[in-house]
């Protein structure tokens, strides 16, 4: 029987108690042109496994094909075959970790195997397993820094602009009621990465946590070990911001700054990023993850879960969630966070991926990926009026300034089919006629022919 769970005087009281007339006003926020005009009219009660079939695949196919040079934090990378089919089989696609957790030890075993390569790759001790994507995953790792520093009673945070502008946006959105203070730190116009000796004017402040991309959202590497050094030295914490793939030929943030007597160096605290880079396709915007790992000192204060191995009575190797704040479930504002789950099937075809690649191929991608996006820039930068912009290292995408409005000439690069890059004008209007360029490893020598013929067409018109 079908079951219906309020009934229409049920629905009446509760709309009542609120103060709106109908389940309409609830929605008034949304802008009408946003709005579906049909409501759900157009939809059927029900069809067939072919019709349901066909119309996602017209759905789909809306989307085209362009060849794509649009980096921005979602990347064409290859994903080898063997990861999707192996993650869709019905023991991970179907699976999801039961609060006694133990009873799955396949995906916990997966999950433990993905924390240490993600603790590996980041120089980190700790991972957990996983966020809902990058952004998040940054203001997490901003909350958690608030509660790890004790030495620190203020509650700032140093932002710079070279972060991602929407990791920006979502950071602010979160913790702004939370009493954080978010302080943005300028850049470099002509270098575009973050000045260090705009540090200085906070020497004498109390400062809860230093964030530092690497690579910045322009692509361009940061000044990471002065950045450090400066955060240690007065006693905040550090938070990476970093591309997975990066780290096979950057510096890990386990080693940024510079090393003491010992030899050892500071690093970062914590880090985090997004993790659609290792084996999750673009799919028209997600779903993506978003990883998150720091030192041992700081696990007590880690979103999520941790799985760990030990063995049972019989000296057999299990795995076990080692650590899940119960209170994230129960205790509402007052928890440690609010993520109770894990994007467990995109982290599941990470590890796949991870694993299929080894160091070796994460390394190899990565400088492919570097040596198509210096092609790529070399190429444009030979049409009159195109031009770098900043004059640093960098890894995976860069800015080109254009003669002419952006956005007119991405539209116009749209119409043959290709997807030419982000428009700047709308975070960075100092940049100007500016767009983030990215060539992944995906890119053949024939593509970027392609886009600079379209290009140098478009300008000379």
């Amino acid at each position: 029987m079908p079951f219906i769970p309020h009934t229409e005087n049920d629905i009446s009281e509760m709309l009542h108690a609120i103060g709106v007339s109908n389940i309409d006003d609830l929605f008034d926020e949304i802008p009408k042109d946003l709005r579906t005009k049909d409501g759900l009219a157009n939809i059927s009660a029900g069809i067939n496994e072919m019709e349901i079939g066909r119309l996602m695949s017209v759905r789909a196919e809306q989307d085209g094909h362009p060849l794509c040079f649009i980096g921005a934090g979602a990347y064409d990378h290859h994903i080898p075959a063997a990861v999707w089919e192996i993650a869709t089989r019905g023991e991970f696609y179907s699976s999801y970790t039961p609060y006694q957790a133990e009873a799955s030890q396949g995906t916990l075993q997966l999950l433990y195997e993905y924390q240490t390569m993600m603790a590996s790759l980041t120089g980190m001790d700790v991972s957990n397993a996983s966020l809902y994507d990058g952004a998040s995953a940054l203001a997490e790792a901003v909350l958690m820094a608030v509660r790890a520093n004790r030495a620190s009673n203020t509650k700032r945070v140093l932002m710079p602009r070279t972060v991602h502008p929407i990791y920006r946006k979502v950071v602010h959105a979160i913790v702004k009621n939370q009493g954080i203070e978010l302080i943005e730190l300028p850049y470099y116009p002509e270098h575009g990465y973050t000045a260090p000796e705009s540090l200085t004017k906070y020497d004498n402040d109390d400062i809860t946590a230093l964030v530092i991309p690497q690579p910045n959202f322009f692509g361009v590497l940061e000044e990471v070990d002065a950045l450090t050094d400066w955060a240690h030295q007065h006693n905040a914490l550090v938070i990476g911001v970093v591309n997975p793939i990066s780290l096979a030929v950057l510096a890990s943030p386990g080693e940024w700054g510079t090393p003491d007597n010992t030899g050892s160096k500071p690093g970062a605290a914590i880090v985090c990023g997004e993790g659609q880079p290792l084996g999750a396709p673009l799919s028209s915007g997600g779903p993506y993850f978003g990883f998150l790992c720091c030192k041992q000192e700081h696990v007590r204060q880690m979103p999520g879960r941790i799985v760990g191995r030990t063995v049972d009575l019989d000296g057999k190797a299990g795995f076990t969630l080692t650590l899940q704040a119960r209170e994230q479930h129960i205790r509402r504002s007052k928890a440690t966070s609010n993520i109770c789950t894990n994007q467990g099937l995109v982290v599941t075809a990470a590890t796949i991926h991870m694993s299929l690649l080894g160091p070796e191929g994460i390394e190899r991608v990565a400088a492919q990926c570097h040596s198509n996006t210096l092609n790529l820039i070399d190429k444009l930068a030979s049409i009159p009026g195109v031009i770098k912009r900043f004059d640093r290292p960098l890894f995976h995408e860069a800015v080109l300034q254009l003669p002419c409005p952006a956005d007119e000439t991405l539209i116009k690069l749209a119409e043959h089919g290709l997807a030419g890059g982000y428009n700047l004008h709308n975070d960075y209007p100092e940049l100007g006629h500016a767009i983030l360029i990215c060539a992944t490893e995906t890119r053949t020598t024939a593509d970027i022919e392609t886009y600079v013929t379209h290009l140098r067409a478009i300008l000379a018109s």
